[in-house]
């Protein structure tokens, strides 16, 4: 699903040129469960926003479903990102002003989907989430935990093949933080690939690999049998 060559990725500015990821070679199978750790600012944010073509390599190869989308364009990337990868984030990224239905139902009225058709895939989306009885329910009338699982409802809604989650337990108390994780094992168990940045190494048991970053180089990777708990 996703390959990676010699991929850099530098920061200029009038004065200085940072680099952030310097000649990260990697690939990810479809199905897999993978973990990306390391410490501040070793890159880990800008490499899932280059896997999620959110950002472009400064050098260096990508390949997503065997396409080189290195210099693709921002449209290119756009399309490519609505139909194919969900998004989880530490900070949720609800938005304040439209209800549960409205934040998960958000991708399928960008992909063009019909009223009925997009109310039937949310609702399936906010049962499979346990959260259908919070569905008019505003973000901030929700727990921690409970937005986090309307952030995945609104991840998975248009099966995209790949999710990307950026410290997806990183705001909440161990007991949400371990139902998040629950549920993005299950999803992975349903065939979902999945990468998560994490500083935690209990969320990092979850994956079969784990990806270690510093300096934006990667230094080591090892596999793990995965938690299924």
């Amino acid at each position: 699903m996703i390959r990676t060559e010699s991929l850099t990725k530098l920061f200029r500015t009038e004065e200085i040129e940072t680099s952030a990821l310097h000649n990260v070679t990697l690939g990810i199978q479809n199905g897999e469960f993978v973990a990306v750790m390391g410490p501040s600012g070793c890159g880990k944010s800008t490499l899932l926003n280059i896997l999620g073509l959110l950002d472009s390599p400064s050098e260096g190869h990508y390949y997503f479903l065997g396409q080189d989308v290195s210099r693709a364009s921002e449209r290119q990337r756009a399309n490519l990102r609505k139909a194919n990868i969900g998004f989880v984030f530490q900070s949720f990224n609800l938005i304040d002003e439209l209800t549960v239905f409205e934040n998960v139902e958000l991708p399928l009225y960008y992909l063009g989907m019909s009223p009925g058709m997009r109310e039937q895939r949310v609702n399936e989306a906010l049962e499979r989430m346990g959260i259908i009885h919070r569905r008019n329910h505003f973000p901030q009338q929700l727990s921690g935990g409970q937005q986090q699982r309307v952030a995945i409802a609104r991840a998975i809604i248009a099966a995209p093949g790949l999710i990307l989650a950026d410290e997806p337990t990183g705001n909440l108390d161990s007991a949400h933080g371990a139902e998040v994780m629950r549920l993005l094992n299950d999803l992975n168990e349903a065939g979902t690939t999945i990468v998560m940045v994490t500083h935690s190494v209990h969320d990092a048991e979850y994956a079969q690999r784990v990806v270690h970053l510093f300096d934006g180089h990667v230094v080591s990777e090892n596999f793990t049998k995965g938690m299924v708990s």
